[in-house]
């Protein structure tokens, strides 16, 4: 997919470190728009694919083989389903990791308790402050419909919630995909505080 865009949409040359958050609901064209600015860096690109392989599930297996399709041949893919942190700690200059996605990673760590959970979000902030290549971040919005009716389910929406909310905070600039748009929220919202009544 080729996006055709307005010219404040394009990443700046001179940025050599640059977080930027990509959000939307499933199917919106979020990881596509990702993939258009990870192209636009012209920087060495690596993929870093936050899902668990399954081979016991051909749908999902299906779905990772057209990302896989969809993106250049001359891009590196990294498997980092959980130590999203470490995967981004050495990066350079010339680097621009694309990650896909928040949430999923988000889902291999759910079991743990807050404490660690918090420590492993903690972990991921700092580092992508501390980074000195290109992060774009792939994230669900998953807290528009009703309240999940299962304790899970209303931890994962809880807590990717308070996540895009963080990372948003840091970012350079939060894309909002819906509607087959891409708009630059952050050039046109209002930053908010960052929340107080953690779980």
């Amino acid at each position: 997919m080729k996006f055709l865009s307005p010219a404040f949409w394009l990443l700046p040359a001179s940025m050599s470190r640059q977080i930027i958050l990509v959000t939307g609901a499933a199917r919106s064209g979020k990881s596509e728009w990702a993939e258009e600015l990870a192209q636009r860096s012209h920087k060495r690109v690596t993929y870093v694919a936050t899902a668990q392989l399954d081979a016991a599930d051909p749908e999902w297996q299906q779905r990772i083989q057209r990302h896989q399709q969809r993106r250049p041949a001359a891009w590196a893919t990294e498997w980092v389903p959980e130590k999203l942190a470490a995967a981004i700690q050495f990066m350079t200059e010339e680097d621009c990791f694309l990650v896909d996605s928040l949430g999923t990673w988000l889902a291999n760590l759910l079991a743990l308790d807050e404490q660690t959970w918090q420590a492993q979000e903690a972990g991921l902030l700092q580092q992508l402050e501390q980074t000195a290549g290109t992060v774009i971040l792939v994230a669900e919005e998953t807290g528009w419909g009703v309240v999940p009716a299962y304790a899970a389910g209303r931890l994962f929406r809880d807590r990717l919630g308070n996540l895009i909310r963080q990372v948003g905070a840091i970012a350079d600039t939060v894309y909002l995909v819906t509607g087959g748009y891409a708009v630059n929220v952050s050039a046109i919202g209002i930053p908010l505080p960052q929340p107080t009544d953690r779980p």
